[in-house]
């Protein structure tokens, strides 16, 4: 059964961090629209005001967050004593878990600085589990190529191709596909697995909608998706198994219960908060 439209959602400009002027694709508003998705955030501009004074340290738990960039750099550096320069192609894939307390500063670009971050919540069973950080270089993204069609594989797996990304949260697929005028992409999910697409360049036919840059569709369950190019197009593909559980959320941190979210922060009042310190480079 083929996939329908079941929402179209356009990005609106959101400021976060120190001053960073953003583009959110869906968040706390969409809640449980997406799940296990929380966020998609489009950071993205030709005019490094916009960005340069970051996301300075700041506390995360119960979810992990993948952060993806075209072009640009970002540093990160982290309580576990992870640091690193993100680069253009690269990806940054960091679980939270119990407690993780960090920052992501982009540096000066010449030119469209331009990335994105999806936050994934972590299920009950895991929201305390121990952090962990992987900085993936670009050349670990396998690309699988055809006429008319390019997919980056970050997470999942296609023709028994595995991407670097393999989140403890659920079983998620992460796609960056670019597609020329002609060429249909159809691509096989499970059924019940949430599944979007968010258009960056050029526009697609959705179930004879049409999606345009900076809009995101989101889709009923089916057994795959069929979209079609009205102009070359680039554009990210997500769909992952839903974890079905409540959500509390304040700010960067998602927990199960309120209880939870409120002890939270009371540990980052009294100090308490950081549960594990050790250095990790790898899942």
């Amino acid at each position: 059964m083929e996939r329908k439209v079941a929402r179209v959602l356009k990005s609106r400009l959101t400021i976060e961090g120190a001053g960073v002027r953003l583009k959110r694709v869906f968040g706390y508003d969409q809640v449980p629209l997406f799940d296990p998705f929380l966020m998609l955030d489009h950071f993205g501009s030709d005019n490094p005001n916009d960005y340069i004074k970051g996301f300075p340290w700041h506390p995360h738990r119960g979810i992990e967050t993948v952060t993806y960039m075209w072009n640009g750099e970002v540093e990160h550096g982290d309580n576990m004593g992870n640091k690193g320069v993100i680069k253009s192609g690269d990806i940054q894939w960091m679980t939270a878990g119990s407690g993780v307390i960090h920052q992501e500063m982009p540096k000066k670009y010449a030119g469209l600085m331009q990335g994105f971050q999806l936050w994934v919540s972590l299920p009950a069973k895991k929201k305390m589990t121990a952090p962990q950080y992987r900085g993936i270089n670009k050349e670990e993204i396998a690309t699988i190529q055809e006429k008319g069609l390019k997919i980056k594989l970050i997470a999942g797996k296609i023709n028994g191709i595995e991407g670097p990304v393999q989140c403890l949260a659920t079983p998620v697929e992460y796609l960056d596909v670019e597609l020329e005028n002609g060429k249909i992409f159809e691509h096989a999910t499970p059924k019940k697995w949430k599944t979007f697409a968010y258009v960056v360049n050029g526009s697609i036919y959705a179930d004879d909608k049409i999606i345009m840059p900076e809009q995101c569709v989101l889709f009923t369950e089916g057994d795959f998706v069929r979209l079609t190019p009205n102009e070359a197009t680039h554009f990210l593909f997500v769909t992952g198994e839903p974890l079905n559980e409540p959500v509390a959320w304040g700010g960067p941190i998602v927990m199960n219960t309120q209880s939870e979210l409120s002890e939270a922060f009371k540990e980052l009042d009294e100090g308490t908060f950081i549960k594990s310190g050790k250095p990790s480079d790898s899942p």
